[in-house]
């Protein structure tokens, strides 16, 4: 659902008018579960497995692909996930951020020199061991976001 949102391939409001048109077809209690759960701003499946994996687990909903912004306004960079309130990003790391590794970096060092707090998962992480995902999120989410833009934080980088 997210992708086909995503590339504007179908309407939310259409899935919801054919939801309550077709309330009594089988299969329309998991629909309106798929629709609560859509985020059209995710930017691949993996995303959406990582966010599905933190939110299934009772973790609270992250927003998507935030632009994060410096105390002088300058752009600094926009995670595929964010937790607002704790100041922590959250990201996958496929298969493109290998050959993006220079401006990847780039983009970390900014926001952490921003006080930003960021971690970085990649598919074996979200694949073979996402318990292990779930608790480095849950002791992030745990600890209190920094205090004011000039705060120093580490990042957490999550090899598969």
């Amino acid at each position: 659902m997210d992708m086909a949102l995503h590339r504007a391939a179908v309407d939310l409001r259409q899935v919801e008018w054919y939801l309550t048109t077709h309330a009594r077809r089988k299969g329309m209690a998991r629909l309106q579960q798929v629709i609560e759960l859509a985020e059209p701003a995710s930017e691949s499946a993996m995303e959406t497995r990582l966010r599905m994996l933190l939110v299934l687990a009772g973790l609270p909903r992250p927003e998507a692909q935030v632009p994060l912004y410096d105390e002088r306004g300058r752009f600094l960079g926009r995670p595929d996930l964010y937790y607002r309130d704790q100041r922590l990003a959250v990201e996958y790391e496929g298969g493109t951020h290998r050959d993006n590794l220079l401006e990847d970096n780039r983009r970390q060092n900014r926001l952490l020199n921003a006080g930003f707090r960021l971690l970085r998962f990649a598919a074996g992480d979200v694949h073979r061991t996402p318990d292990s995902v779930l608790s480095v999120v849950q002791a992030a989410l745990s600890t209190p976001a920094p205090m004011g833009a000039s705060a120093r934080m580490y990042v957490i980088r999550a090899c598969g």
